[in-house]
Order: structure tokens, then sequence, then C-alpha cells
């Protein structure tokens, strides 16, 4: 299935879970356990998505276990790196991904161009804003838009928070699906990120928690209103 019409047909809250092996932040995050093993978890609790970070240097991740995780479960898988060559679009999709993360500060004016060839290759292209200057390139490629929390140039020691999501969403048109991606530890937290977002992206407070699956339903299954 694809990301977007996974979120949009979600029942519950729409939460993208992330299989992370490793944060510039808080280092060894698997801690011995097996990626795929998490990953069940997360399906058995309800996660609408999954996401998995593949760029080796910062965050150790690796190509092998990101065909590894599509080819072994149904939900939808998102690709993040630091996407700025066309070739990385083509072998995401001959991987069997869902979608791919296109970041704004990285290609600005050839974000809609390259979530064209997203599309093109049947993924669904997120496009990830931080900053009000980034919000004309995410529009211009008509894709979904997520918003990070987080400065990705500090590679996440920055300790972002919902803040950034209640500043920018209100100025992304109504029409894009938006998301809300990290510094979302709490289910405050959750009920903030989603009262401008259609979905959130959560990695690092899954991975810390001792018991990933049960955190995860919690945060899918919570009532929010």
């Amino acid at each position: 299935m694809r990301l977007e019409k996974a979120i949009r047909e979600c029942k519950n809250n729409a939460v993208i879970a992330e299989v992370k092996v490793h944060s510039p932040k808080h280092g060894d995050l698997l801690r011995g356990r097996n990626e795929l093993d998490i990953l069940h978890a997360y399906e058995r609790a309800g996660a609408v998505g999954i996401s998995y970070i593949t760029e080796p240097k910062y965050f150790k991740g690796s190509f092998k276990v990101f065909k590894k995780i599509c080819n072994s479960t149904e939900l939808p898988v998102l690709r993040k790196d630091f996407i700025t060559e066309v070739k990385e679009i083509e072998k995401t999709a001959e991987a069997e991904g869902s979608a791919i993360l296109l970041i704004t500060r990285l290609l600005k004016e050839k974000t809609a161009e390259f979530a064209d060839v997203a599309t093109e290759h049947g993924l669904d292209a997120l496009v990830e804003v931080h900053s009000l200057g980034d919000i004309r390139y995410a529009v211009e490629a008509k894709a979904i838009i997520g918003i990070n929390n987080r400065d990705i140039s500090r590679l996440e020691t920055d300790g972002g928070n919902v803040s950034i999501t209640e500043k920018i969403a209100p100025l992304i048109p109504d029409k894009f699906l938006k998301v809300s991606e990290s510094g979302i530890s709490t289910l405050d937290d959750l009920r903030i990120a989603l009262k401008y977002t259609n979905a959130v992206l959560i990695g690092t407070a899954f991975m810390l928690a001792k018991n990933p699956e049960e955190i995860v339903r919690s945060f899918v299954e919570a009532k929010l209103c």
C-alpha cells in the first residue's frame, strides 16, 4: 500500500514508526535487538507505516536491511536518507520501498523535480521542511509534506520539539497531507502534533522504550480529544 493512502484511510492515530538503529545523540538504539523483530512489534501495535534510515555514517543504516524490511511487511516503508541523486530514487523503487524522504534544505529548487521522479517510479515523496523558507520548495513539489521538528543540519542534537510543527503547519495549505516528524515523545506531544498534521513519524522515543510494541500501541490508540 502507498503511504499516502494508508494515512488517509487510517482509523486510529496515524503513526509512522521508525526502526532506528543509531542516533547521533543517544548512540546505539538497537541494543542487540533484531530490526525485523522491532518491525513486527510495530505491525502488531497498529503502526500505519514503517520508516528506516539508510544513511550509514551518522545513523548506521544499511540499504540491505531496508530491503529486508520492505520484503518482510505489507505496511508502506519509507526510506530516509540524504537523497541528492535521482539514482537513489530508482534504487528505492527497485527495493520495493513505498516512499522516500526528500529534504528541501538539500534539494531546494530541485525538490519538485525529484518528487516527480519518485511518483514516476511508484513512490510517494515525503518532502521535508524545517523552516519558513523551506515551504515554497515543498508546495511546488505537490507531495506529502513532513515537518521536521529537529534541525537535520545539527544531526538531531538540537532537541527540537513540536513547537516547530505548531509554527509551520498552519502556513502550509490544507490540501497537503502533513506529517510531524521527530521530537515527539509523549502523548501530549502527539496531541499537539496531530492537531496540526495528519500523521506523525516517531523513532527515538519508540526505540528507547523497554517495550516498543506497548508504547506504539498507546500512541496509535490514544484518545486525544
